[in-house]
């Protein structure tokens, strides 16, 4: 069985037909460009900055391990490493 113009249009006589144009020396060259406002800018900082917290975790597992090794150490708990620790404190607090 042989399918002959389907709806009475031959597609290769569309495809002969039709006149080649040179659209490429036609059309002019344009450049896009966007801006954006301060607002826009400060906006996507703030998201980054967010994205950046949502991923850091709120425990710094490795120091805090460091830290317990450290503790378990008899020698390390001296009056200099107290004090120190407490200058550390007050300051962050800002006392």
């Amino acid at each position: 069985m042989m399918i002959d113009k389907i709806g009475g249009v031959n597609p290769l006589n569309n495809i002969q037909n039709t006149k080649r144009t040179n659209e490429a020396s036609t059309v002019a060259s344009t450049s896009d460009s966007i801006e954006l406002s301060a607002e826009a800018k400060e906006a996507s900082q703030a998201y980054f900055m967010n994205q950046v917290a949502e991923e850091t975790p709120d425990v710094r597992s490795d120091l805090v391990a460091s830290i317990k090794e450290k503790i378990k150490d008899p020698n390390y708990l001296n009056p200099a490493v107290i004090s120190a620790t407490a200058e550390k404190i007050m300051t962050a607090y800002g006392l």
